[in-house]
């Protein structure tokens, strides 16, 4: 069999397992483990890095646990606003959307957007038309409502503040984006990033999941890339680009690159949060300067694991 590796994320923050039931722990490895399955087995059958990025997001926006699709957190006004991209490393060509509402699988839009616009990137109210024009499938408001983070949204309404997937009273701070990175039989990877953004957020606030090159990123020559952790300061650091920067320009391995951007240039702007990579070799690294992230990872050597703590 040809070599392939799938990673992928379900966010990163303030993960303690001092704060986690054993019966949440088993759900989070659940859901987890059924995104690998869905992506590996697209890798398995030969198929191509893209449609398994696809197929591993998809499963997590599905999930109520992840803050992106069904589970999305509520904005100032009461409603999901949902971004999300995609990227293939072979042609360097991308999709994304950001703000949209209503979109049961806004990856499945990016892709859309890349594969049938001559776009990268739709927002708002276009891109909900551009979907319902291409027979995606919409929801509505019912299906995207979570008790718990409508009581996360209660506890900051009257206020200005914005939190990132977890109330700033809570403890517990997570930055609940998804994504996943895979390389295919082919040679060929891939990246994809989906997020229902931050709890509170206002102003049509959009972070870094939407960004090419910020939150996501794919190039056969280097690296892709999915980001999790707070939007501004990955935007501000160009931080899926600049880890394939490092790659190309300076020699240094994935995980080489991933630490520099992680652990020092992140940090220096309290840019808080990790990542996921995957090289055109099958290497892979998932790097985070938070307390925890969800992470898994499933390659042809027979790894086959799901964490969540340091």
């Amino acid at each position: 069999m040809s070599k392939y590796t799938l990673v992928i994320h379900g966010g990163a923050g303030t993960i303690l397992k001092t704060d986690m039931t054993d019966e949440k722990e088993l759900a989070y490895h659940k859901a987890l483990g059924e995104a690998l399955d869905k992506g590996a087995e697209v890798l398995i059958k030969g198929g191509s890095a893209i449609d398994a990025v696809r197929a591993a997001t998809i499963s997590l926006e599905d999930n109520i646990l992840f803050n992106a699709g069904r589970g999305s957190v509520f904005g100032k006004d009461g409603r999901q606003e949902m971004d999300a991209s995609i990227m293939d490393g072979k042609t360097k060509m991308a999709g994304a959307v950001s703000a949209v509402q209503h979109i049961r699988n806004p990856v499945e839009l990016a892709y859309t957007i890349m594969t049938k616009s001559p776009h990268v990137m739709l927002n708002g109210k276009g891109a909900y038309d551009f979907a319902v024009l291409n027979g995606l499938k919409t929801e509505p408001d019912e299906y995207f409502f979570s008790e718990f983070r409508h009581n996360q949204w209660k506890q900051m309404q009257g206020s200005d503040e914005a939190a990132l997937d977890h109330n700033v009273i809570i403890k517990d701070k997570k930055f609940g984006t998804v994504g996943a990175v895979a390389l295919d039989v082919n040679g060929n990877i891939a990246a994809a990033t989906s997020t229902g953004g931050m709890t509170n957020k206002q102003f049509g606030r959009v972070g870094d999941s939407p960004i090419i090159g910020a939150g996501t990123y794919a190039n056969n020559k280097t690296c892709a890339i999915s980001c999790t952790g707070h939007g501004e300061p990955f935007i501000r650091a160009v931080t899926a680009y600049d880890v394939s920067c490092l790659m190309e320009y300076k020699g240094l391995s994935l995980e080489e690159a991933m630490t520099i951007v992680v652990h020092d240039k992140l940090m220096k702007i309290d840019g808080e949060g990790g990542m996921i990579g995957v090289d055109a070799k099958g290497n892979a690294a998932m790097v985070f300067n938070s307390e925890g992230m969800y992470r898994g990872m499933r390659n042809s050597n027979g790894i086959n694991e799901v964490r969540i703590y340091k």
